[in-house]
């Protein structure tokens, strides 16, 4: 029977979405380094798997229902007190667990930015927090990182020149300061202080994605944005890559105004109310810790294997910046390059990757690839790197015979 429907027009404000990195491969044998996955065999399967029993057993009735039992005032208190150690002071009312910290960039989103205004973003910037940008149907404008963190300077400049001339100054501006992604940088101490500072000149929010900062690989400590300037910072973090992203936790910290706000657009209530009865009993009798610290010391490991191979088989083809932390090594190629022209035939070879374009606000980043060193194995980082190396050679030459 044909169907006589026609086509409808969904929503303009819902931007598109295309496949990242050959996401779509399933053969059972592809090497996954477009993947931003925890380490799975780093899960605390056995931990887990006690507490659930404990959730149901002890409180199963009350966590089951829209309220719950004690398990999210226990996590409420549990982000208050982990948070005292970067810094971060803040009353229970200021603290609200999401759905992940994605989640959180989207309630801010939605808080703060009507279509038409302006949030201001690094360059590059993580792809789903753009996508919540747009979907709001706000004007993104972008600046670049360096190994320091995204050029303050820059946005200086460009708040100076905007209220001159009267044009409008961006409600609020993304980044992610510490272990940034996909950039691998981390923001200096003395740019953190200026930014805050424009920020409180300017009137403007700054929207702080903390996602990776526990996986610290070198001890060196950056205050968050939040401690400098608490009145005009929404502070982000997850559980995603410290315990396991199914659980689909994260938190926002922020001024209470912003929180109450926060809450109206919650309109299912309280998040996951029985995944967090099952985390409350996780950290009750946990090292976490311990179980970071065995977090850092194994990423950084993947970390130094994913750097040798990269300059092994790369040689001086591609330079990048050596994280301090987090999941990610961000690699630049020559201006003439462009990796979405050969993504493809390295997934067709066995191994896939993030393209540059898909971290920038504008059509940009073309030289650029994203690779993650915590999903797969050392094995496969180094075989990865190897089949990456054989499509980009393969790629350069054919570029060379089509240009001769």
């Amino acid at each position: 029977m044909t169907s006589r429907l026609e086509p409808f027009s969904f929503a303009r404000r819902i931007p598109s979405t295309p496949s990242i990195g050959s996401s779509t491969v399933t053969k059972p044998d592809h090497i996954h380094l477009s993947f931003g996955f925890a380490a799975p065999h780093l899960f605390p399967i056995e931990q887990l798997s006690a507490s659930a029993a404990d959730a149901v057993t002890q409180h199963g009735r009350k966590a089951l229902q829209y309220s719950g039992a004690p398990g999210p005032g226990k996590i409420l208190q549990w982000i208050q007190e982990r948070s005292l150690v970067h810094g971060i002071r803040a009353d229970l009312n200021q603290i609200l667990v999401t759905y992940g910290s994605t989640q959180g960039i989207d309630l801010a989103t939605r808080i703060l930015v009507d279509p038409g205004d302006h949030v201001w973003v690094e360059s590059p910037s993580f792809f789903s927090a753009l996508q919540s940008f747009r979907a709001a149907e706000a004007v993104v404008t972008s600046f670049p990182i360096d190994e320091d963190g995204v050029r303050v300077d820059l946005i200086e400049n460009a708040l100076v020149e905007a209220k001159r001339d009267g044009r409008p100054i961006p409600k609020l501006l993304y980044t992610m300061p510490t272990y940034h992604n996909p950039g691998g940088v981390t923001l200096s101490i003395e740019r953190r202080k200026r930014l805050v500072q424009l920020a409180e000149a300017y009137n403007f929010f700054i929207l702080e994605d903390d996602a990776y900062s526990e996986l610290n690989f070198t001890g060196n400590q950056y205050p968050p944005l939040y401690t400098l300037f608490p009145e005009r910072v929404i502070y982000l973090n997850t559980f995603s890559k410290i315990i396991g992203p199914g659980l689909r936790l994260g938190w926002v910290i922020a001024d209470q105004q912003v929180i109450q706000k926060v809450r109206l657009l919650n309109l299912g209530g309280s998040i996951g109310v029985f995944t967090q009865e099952i985390l409350a009993q996780l950290i009750d009798n946990f090292a976490f810790q311990n179980h970071v610290d065995a977090l850092s010391a194994h990423y950084r490991k993947q970390r130094d294997v994913m750097a040798e191979a990269l300059r092994e088989h790369f040689g001086e083809h591609v330079s990048f910046h050596l994280p301090e932390g987090g999941f990610y090594i961000w690699l630049r190629f020559a201006d003439h390059v462009n990796t979405s022209e050969w993504v493809q035939d390295a997934a067709s070879r066995g191994v896939s990757f993030v393209e540059g374009k898909s971290f920038f606000a504008d059509p940009e980043g073309y030289h650029y690839a994203r690779l993650c060193f915590s999903y797969v194995s050392e094995e496969q980082i180094v075989r990865g790197v190897k089949l990456l190396a054989d499509s980009y050679f393969s790629y350069i030459g054919r570029e060379a015979v089509r240009s001769s």
